[in-house]
């Protein structure tokens, strides 16, 4: 005796080799014996032959209409021999019943099952919904296929044009368009990236990052929701005139200096530091986009700023202008250049002019300072500058050794042409701006926490930089405190502590109390995104290093070991890892072959290929 049964989600024919009443020892048609449930034994059969009752049965299934099938149906629940009977216009056979019951699972959306050979006819409403579900996904399917078909020729559907973004950046794996992507991905071996590239999608692999990092950090855009200053009361003006030393590219002017010689011979040195702070009082619509925004990113050729230009245009230190600003007054010893007074004012400063870097820099260096050239403008008043800014190096422990080797890179972008230029860090206008910063920040930093007014601070110990609501000692800078007081135009945590000074000044009480928990918060989402801008910067200062050496058509580099396969290459801001490197001392000096440059991955690979000589 023979059986069709039940296993697996499908249907087997077997022979009976023991029947144990709850159970049976079966061998099926490939040989295999096993156990079943004799609640799972559908039918019971002694002829035809195992092999011929399967594909007799499976094309008894195969001839059977299901949409007639289901018009058979009775209403109620009824049992799959029950429905061969009706079907078939006569008590089925074996075949004839095993092969209704094939057909009847094998639609589950036209019957339902209800139990052991027993289904219900699914109701019109349902069934017609369900086909046209399944024509959906076969649409889908198709539409799928053929997405994946022409990606995999490096062709771009015309349906993908319009969602490359979510694909790049936002890929939802749910949809079709990222199956079709991620099928086609596998068949060619590409990352998505490259196969877009490869399909002409990605026309610009600047933009291509740009628009990663602008789609996590500002999905709603660039843009600036309206802002509208705060009034403030009328400031005194000072007597002094003052000139900013900035890039070319500066729009957010925050600080400027101002020169007086006193009757006694001495100088009244002034850091005039713009006052944002004024006009975006804490709650007001200009804090929440400062909050919301909380830096400036740079990046070369190109920025996003903190505030909108209608409130930079307010407050940047402009040449030409009167701008409101929180000034620092240093009395300076002639003869010493010992400072035997400070005092902060909130004032009004006239700015006359905006010193650039590119055009200073010729005329205001280590060789013209030697030379005693005093031939252009400020020229008196950036020397008494420098050597102050020498003064305060010292009198901070550090060395006053000019002859400081690490440099800043600058970017001149003009279109896809890149240039890229060299500026010796502490050099004179280096110098003279970062010395005087360090001076005001640390000085008001000071002040704030004599006077007990919560800022928030820098600190450094042991190589770790942290900030923290409580002065500690900044060991790089060689300072007992360090609050970040001179940006307030580019860092959020600038105009936090200058709405604290300004409080401080008038008398008022503090903007922020020692336990306010916005102040924390400011402080970690500032320390979080500080760093994630930076990351940012360096990856598009990383992309124009590839970029010039492909236009350079650069060959070979030369390159500093740093340690193990990481090495510096010679004249560009950029650090790669390079598996073929030997064992090499730090230091040591390589020549490299570049074998490929990847603007996509921002990747180098180049091949060592000699140790140079130490020099």
């Amino acid at each position: 005796m023979n059986i069709f049964y039940e296993e697996d989600g499908g249907f087997k024919a077997g022979a009976i080799l023991a029947d144990n009443t709850t159970s049976l020892q079966v061998e099926n048609t490939s040989g295999k014996r096993s156990k079943i449930k004799a609640a799972n034994v559908m039918l019971r059969f002694a002829a035809p032959g195992l092999a011929e009752f399967m594909a007799g049965a499976e094309a008894i299934s195969a001839d059977i209409d299901t949409d007639f099938l289901w018009e058979c149906c009775p209403p109620e629940e009824f049992g799959f021999e029950e429905l061969a009977t009706e079907y078939f216009g006569h008590a089925p056979t074996p075949l004839e019943a095993a092969g209704a019951l094939i057909r009847l699972h094998s639609a589950p959306m036209y019957f339902y099952k209800k139990g052991k050979g027993r289904y219900k006819a699914a109701p019109p409403d349902a069934l017609k919904a369900a086909l046209a579900g399944a024509e959906k996904k076969r649409l889908q399917a198709e539409q799928q296929a053929r997405y994946t078909e022409a990606l995999s020729r490096f062709e771009l559907p015309e349906e993908l044009s319009g969602k490359l973004q979510p694909l790049l950046y936002k890929p939802d794996r749910n949809t079709l368009e990222v199956k079709a992507l991620e099928a086609a991905c596998a068949a060619t071996g590409l990352s998505a990236a490259h196969l877009l590239h490869r399909c002409g999608a990605i026309t610009s692999t600047r933009d291509y990052h740009l628009q990663r990092f602008l789609t996590e950090h500002f999905p709603k855009g660039t843009g600036f929701p309206p802002v509208e200053l705060a009034s403030w009361e009328e400031l005194p003006q000072s007597d002094v005139s003052a000139f900013s030393i900035d890039d070319a590219s500066t729009t957010e002017i925050d600080d400027a200096f101002s020169v007086v010689r006193l009757e006694n011979g001495d100088w009244r040195i002034g850091v005039h530091i713009a006052a944002p702070a004024l006009g975006m009082p804490r709650g007001s619509s200009g804090d929440e986009v400062a909050m919301a925004r909380l830096s400036t990113v740079y990046m070369p050729g190109d920025k996003i700023t903190m505030l909108p230009d209608s409130v930079v245009e307010v407050f940047t230190l402009d040449a030409d202008h009167v701008r409101p600003a929180l000034s620092m007054y240093l009395t300076v010893s002639d003869e010493t250049l010992d400072i035997s007074a400070m005092e902060s004012r909130l004032e009004r400063v006239h700015v006359a002019a905006n010193l650039r870097h590119d055009t200073l820099e010729p005329l205001f260096n280590e060789e013209t300072l030697a030379a005693g050239k005093l031939d252009y403008a400020y020229a008196t008043e950036l020397g008494l500058l420098w050597r102050l800014a020498q003064k305060l190096e010292e009198k901070r422990g550090k060395s006053a050794d000019n002859s400081n080797q690490q440099v800043d890179y600058t970017f001149t972008i003009e279109g896809e042409h890149v240039t890229i230029g060299i500026r010796r860090r502490g050099s004179p206008i280096d110098k003279v701006v970062s010395e005087l910063m360090i001076l005001v920040n640390s000085e008001w930093g000071r002040e704030l926490a004599e006077a007990n007014y919560t800022a928030i601070y820098r600190s450094q110990n042991n190589g770790k930089v942290r900030m923290s609501t409580a002065p500690a000692p900044h060991q790089g800078l060689g300072v007992a405190q360090y609050a970040w007081s001179s940006s307030p135009l580019r860092r959020y945590v600038d105009l936090v502590n200058q709405r604290q000074l300004i409080a401080l000044l008038r008398g008022e009480p503090p903007v922020y109390q020692r336990n306010d928990t916005m102040l924390f918060a400011a402080m970690r989402d500032f320390d979080q995104m500080y760093g994630i801008y930076a990351d940012f910067q360096r990856d598009m200062e990383r992309y124009w290093c590839l970029c010039w050496l492909q236009q350079e058509n650069a060959q070979q580099i030369g390159a500093q070991v740093i340690r193990e396969n990481l090495a510096r290459v010679d004249g560009l801001p950029l650090i790669s890892r390079f598996p073929s490197l030997p064992e090499l001392p730090a230091n040591s000096r390589v020549t490299l072959v570049i074998a490929g440059i990847d603007l996509l991955d921002l990747a180098l690979d180049a091949r060592y290929q000699a140790t140079e000589p130490a020099p």
